[in-house]
């Protein structure tokens, strides 16, 4: 039988093989104790990300992690290192209970984020495969909220779809939490499906749905408590020709764009009707370019703000578009577009316009003058504060 998890276990370490679920909580219960039993693991990664109503993985990733339980931790409660697959030399993310770095290799930069310049609930960062599993789990098991817990007996893996119905979105940032209002992520349903190896009683794959983003993270030659804890130091891995920079909410660096200043880059882009447009062609007064995401929560919560702006203006003095950069397909762009009722030009983006205005984020609205030099860049949106410093900026280019 084709195993999907290979596992190295020391002698202190008894898993509880369970051959068959016979009620859904009993097993889960089962795969629960045996994560509670893993230490540390090392293991291959593959992360794909969808956005709905796309029909492919808009991002595909390949990664190696080495992971580990870290219980003082009470925010993620473990620490891991992930690294390309393709050179296991090459640390691209890490996170050590105290801070994430972020590795940007074209830059030659790891940026460092101590959670001190955007105070949030939870860290946002993906939990490690199994800490994650266990969490899920873990909730599925002592949740009061609404839910449901379908179950599958395949031939070699036990699947479990988990679905938990409630007034907000639950995500996994190590524990639980509930996603506030104010990330305007949509529906409050939250699905999650995970596959267990009969061989081992273990996670080797989970699946999140949610009504902005789909995710699927698979794992393979997983070897278990193997590594240590104590041996752990972040540092150890960072690129030594690489720059530190300090992370600063909404920017990497100093808060002024490089483009500030400068004319901005131009582009064709397609609309969802496959109507091509131009920076070149519009010729209004003042300009407002939004790069946005499908998965984003701000960028969501900016679209009624953004549909009165439009509105509110006329076409020889102000031009709005907004670009889409995750989505994979046309047609995640139009489910989107006609979801939220947008009334504005919304573009496909292509990885050329990213790297020109050297976006990392979402979103970023860019503001152009009528020769189209970018007068002023905002990063992130806080609904009435960055309403109220666009229309400022707009009107004082009037």
């Amino acid at each position: 039988m084709k195993k999907h998890i290979i596992f190295a276990l020391f002698a202190f370490i008894t898993l509880n093989v369970y051959s068959a679920p016979t009620d859904t909580k009993s097993y889960l219960r089962v795969v629960l104790n045996n994560l509670e039993k893993v230490e540390s693991a090392t293991y291959n990664s593959t992360k794909e990300d969808w956005a709905p109503g796309d029909t492919a993985a808009s991002i595909i990733i390949h990664d190696y992690i080495k992971e580990y339980n870290n219980n003082p931790d009470s925010t993620i409660g473990a620490n891991y290192v992930s690294f390309l697959q393709k050179d296991t030399t090459q640390m691209n993310f890490c996170y050590d209970g105290k801070m994430r770095a972020i590795v940007y290799p074209d830059k030659k930069e790891i940026v460092i984020d101590s959670f001190n310049t955007r105070i949030l609930p939870f860290r946002p960062l993906n939990a490690p495969f199994f800490n994650r599993a266990k969490n899920i789990i873990k909730y599925a098991l002592n949740t009061k909220d609404s839910n449901t817990i379908i179950t599958e007996d395949k031939k070699e893996s036990v699947y479990y779809c988990l679905t938990f119905y409630g007034s907000k979105q639950v995500e996994f940032f190590g524990k639980a939490y509930y996603i506030e209002n104010t990330f305007d992520y949509g529906e409050s349903i939250s699905k999650y499906e995970i596959w267990m190896d009969k061989s081992t009683d273990l996670p080797f794959k989970i699946r999140r749905e949610m009504s902005h983003d789909i995710s699927v993270e698979k794992v393979s030659n997983v070897i278990l408590n193997k590594i240590k804890l104590k041996d752990f130091n972040a540092a150890h891995y960072f690129q030594p020709d690489y720059k530190i920079v300090a992370y600063l909410s909404g920017n990497k660096k100093n808060g002024v764009n490089k483009l500030v200043g400068k004319k901005a880059p131009d582009w064709t882009l397609m609309d969802t009707i496959s109507k091509t447009h131009s920076l070149n062609n519009l010729n209004s007064r003042v300009v407002m370019i939004q790069f946005t995401s499908v998965s984003c929560g701000p960028c969501r919560l900016s679209i009624p703000f953004l549909n009165k702006l439009t509105s509110g203006y006329k076409k020889e003095d102000f031009n709005f578009i907004a670009i889409e950069c995750s989505a994979n397909s046309m047609n995640a762009l139009k489910y989107y577009q006609n979801k939220n009722a947008i009334n504005y030009t919304f573009l496909k983006s292509v990885k050329a316009v990213l790297k020109d205005y050297d976006i990392t984020s979402f979103p970023v609205f860019f503001i152009l003058d009528k020769d189209h030099v970018v007068r002023n860049v905002f990063n992130g949106y806080s609904e009435e504060v960055t309403d109220s410093k666009i229309r400022e900026t707009i009107n004082q280019l009037m």
